[in-house]
């Protein structure tokens, strides 16, 4: 958690701004984060942040054209020196709120006008919880439980929203029971899938979300809300596929999953499958071009991982010891099978 002082500080910040540009990753707690803060506010434009794994200079350049005078930056743990200096050489003040092991090849006191609040060291809750420390608009709780759970975060208010909206919530003790059980989960996996969309589409979908007065709202059949309905049930119809096919993929120990086209959904299909099936390790395997993309949960899963990439040139990954992410040649794809079979033995 951070400080009651560093939650005025922001609360200081956000009323200094006359037009804020929020930068969000691009996931339900970045999306949930900055509806909160917007609504709380009352003015600022969202812009997702869809660059990996840093947050680089080509956004700094989009701040200066939507006429920024403070830039807030929520749930992205790597922002490039370019970003900030960017910013800094035209004196527009950037808040970073996080909750992850912050990443960088610049440090914070070489910019005058960084200011970083992050949680990793007391707690790690979401940005969303963070944000609705800052909000506390009760109108937006359910908002912030869609970030939470979504994050796999059972947040403290997670009652009062049960006691609010019961129709949408549940007997549920954990995150991803929540996130998979729940009306609210339903809808928290509605957002993840609605910031696959275009440009166009998410600038709807965030208008759309701010004038929501709750969670009722979301799935009404209104013209407004016409394109995320759309792409939700268009990715639903592909990712329920892809969990039938994952299944058919199961030797005891291993799920393995491969897929490709143009749809990355990776990380959603890991999670879903090893909240199913806990005792075993999940491997998703996005496949696009030269290189794959490996979305890894189960126990021990940071250490299997590192042990397959190991020696394969130029793989990259990391990540929590039982949810982890990859990057690996096309060309290596057979001797990283090979390799987890081995491990699995």
């Amino acid at each position: 958690m951070l400080s009651e002082n560093e939650i005025k500080e922001l609360r200081a910040h956000l009323e200094k701004a006359q037009n804020p540009v929020f930068f969000y990753d691009n996931d339900a707690d970045g999306l949930c984060s900055f509806l909160l803060l917007r609504k709380f506010l009352g003015r600022g434009k969202g812009v997702a942040a869809r660059s990996y794994p840093d947050l680089n200079v080509s956004y700094a350049k989009r701040a200066k054209e939507l006429g920024a005078d403070y830039v807030f930056v929520l749930d992205k743990p790597v922002i490039s020196k370019g970003f900030v200096k960017e910013l800094d050489e035209t004196h527009i003040p950037l808040i970073w709120i996080d909750h992850h092991n912050m990443k960088m090849d610049w440090k914070l006191n070489e910019f005058s006008q960084v200011h970083a609040y992050n949680s990793f060291s007391n707690g790690g809750e979401p940005v969303t919880s963070i944000c609705f420390e800052i909000s506390r608009r009760e109108e937006d709780l359910w908002i912030a439980v869609m970030g939470c759970i979504a994050d796999h975060y059972m947040p403290s208010f997670s009652k009062e929203f049960g006691k609010k909206y019961p129709s949408f919530w549940g007997d549920v003790r954990e995150p991803f029971e929540a996130y998979y059980k729940t009306e609210i989960g339903k809808i928290a996996l509605a957002l993840n899938f609605g910031l696959k969309d275009s440009t166009t589409n998410l600038v709807r979908m965030q208008n759309f979300l701010i004038s929501c007065r709750g969670p009722e709202d979301v799935f009404l059949e209104t013209k407004e809300n016409a394109s995320f309905r759309n792409k939700y049930n268009e990715i639903k119809k592909k990712y329920r596929a892809l969990l039938e096919k994952a299944e058919k993929h199961d030797n005891g120990r291993i799920i393995l999953l491969e897929y490709g086209g143009e749809l990355s959904i990776s990380s959603e299909l890991s999670n879903e499958l090893s909240f199913y099936h806990p005792d075993k390790l999940v491997v998703v395997i996005y496949k696009k071009g030269v290189f794959l993309n490996v979305s890894m949960r189960g126990k021990n899963a940071k250490k299997v991982l590192e042990s397959a990439i190991g020696g394969l040139e130029g793989a990259t990954g990391g990540g929590h010891e039982e949810a982890v992410g990859a990057r690996i040649k096309s060309e290596d794809l057979v001797k990283f099978k090979k390799s987890l079979e081995e491990l699995g033995k």
